[in-house]
């Protein structure tokens, strides 16, 4: 990543029955794609609201086979400002940092809504159990 400065900004649009139709993920700072290569959000195009909620991050970087520390980062990024836009929107507070992830807009039209996040940077990535540590500890358990 050519910078430290990961602000970034995500637009989601979901369908009138609240799957996901498109996104859009871009640095603030540069207005450059902060990932797009990971393949998290095509991914999960199609999928409902409630599903994407329900994914983890170790499942999305188990799913995408992901192991170079870069593009885990940079799912990281996409994970969480997807879900997040995604948990305001339905009004799951919880685990949302008001400071960190803010909603710019949300928009309703008749080809469904669109909402806008921006999001300052993460302080630390969450800790990545590899597939050969959750083996061991299954084996152990």
């Amino acid at each position: 990543m050519p910078c430290n400065d990961t602000t970034s900004k995500i637009t989601v649009r979901l369908d009138s029955d609240d799957r996901l139709t498109g996104c859009d993920f871009t640095k603030l700072t540069c207005n450059k794609t902060v990932g797009g290569e990971t393949g998290y959000l095509e991914q999960c195009t199609g999928f409902s609201a409630e599903d994407i909620l329900k994914i983890g991050f170790q499942e999305a970087l188990d799913q995408l086979n992901s192991e170079n520390t870069e593009n885990q980062f940079l799912l990281y990024l996409e994970w969480d400002a997807l879900r997040t836009s995604i948990a305001q929107y339905l009004g799951r507070m919880e685990d949302i940092n008001p400071e960190r992830h803010q909603i710019v807009s949300i928009a309703h039209d008749e080809n469904g809504v669109t909402i806008t996040q921006t999001i300052q940077p993460p302080e630390a990535m969450p800790k990545i159990v590899s597939c050969r540590q959750l083996d061991r500890l299954d084996q152990s358990g």
